[in-house]
């Protein structure tokens, strides 16, 4: 049969839930890769797969990445981080996207924030930037584009989203470019998810699923699988996990008849 299935999933460097101590959880990155791995999906679409070092230094090779890597067995995979920078707070960092079928035209969009000033610790802040990665891949005889994105979260700055449009301009730009079967993952941490929904439906895209949280720290619907008009959504699901505090969304898209 014609299908494929796909996981979305922020891994948030392999920290696992802990309800009591969500921010001083351990990291057990066994876990992450067990939590993929059940799933045997074909296309697995990951953000935070680092933890950002003090002072903007980004470790390469990327050691989250390369574990992952090593333990999905039969996966081709991409990895990029955002622009070095040495604001960076110390959350999770980079996107990768992995791939039963080769990955190929591998590409990368940065995504620039405005200047928002927030308060961390005491200390006055501004937001880095974020990133677009994309791939090709062939998928049961058809030519599939990939994309894969994290976007800055206005709502955890005060601010938002409507206001502050340009992520979201510069995604849909790339994603009207794609003359091909299109899926586009990520966390777009937009806390009004309606919003997002509409707008990108507007581009001709359609999220698999836009009722069910995938947030533990707030009852947010923050994680997408976006999908064009070349693919059929046969099932979603969104699926709790302890992994992480996002928990996943998988769909299996077939392929309509053009």
């Amino acid at each position: 049969m014609g299908t494929f299935k796909i996981i979305q999933f922020n891994m948030q460097f392999g920290q696992i839930w802990d309800e009591a101590n969500p921010d001083g959880a351990p990291v057990d990155l066994k876990q992450t890769i067990a939590e993929i791995q059940r799933h045997d999906a074909d296309v697995v679409i990951l953000q935070e797969v680092e933890h950002a070092q003090a002072g903007g230094k980004q470790l390469i090779p990327p050691p989250n990445y390369s574990l992952i890597s090593q333990a999905l067995t039969g996966y081709h995979g991409y990895f990029s981080y955002p622009k070095a920078d040495k604001r960076e707070l110390p959350f999770g960092i980079g996107l990768a996207i992995f791939s039963k079928t080769p990955l190929y035209d591998l590409s990368k969009l940065e995504l620039p924030s405005p200047v928002i000033e927030f308060d961390f610790y005491g200390e006055t802040k501004t937001p880095t930037d974020r990133l677009l990665i994309g791939a090709k891949t062939k998928i049961k005889g058809h030519e599939v584009q990939l994309y894969n994105t994290h976007l800055l979260a206005f709502f955890m700055l005060k601010a938002s989203s409507k206001i502050h449009t340009e992520q979201r301009r510069l995604v849909l730009e790339q994603i009207k470019k794609s003359r091909l079967p299109t899926v586009l993952c990520g966390d777009f941490n937009v806390s009004n998810h309606h919003a997002l929904v509409e707008q990108f439906s507007l581009a001709g895209l359609t999220t698999a699923q836009n009722t069910e949280v995938t947030w533990r720290r707030m009852p947010y619907v923050l994680d997408h699988i976006f999908f064009d008009h070349h693919l059929k959504l046969i099932q979603r699901s969104v699926v709790p996990t302890l992994a992480s505090d996002h928990h996943l969304v998988i769909a299996e898209f077939g392929f309509n008849a053009h």
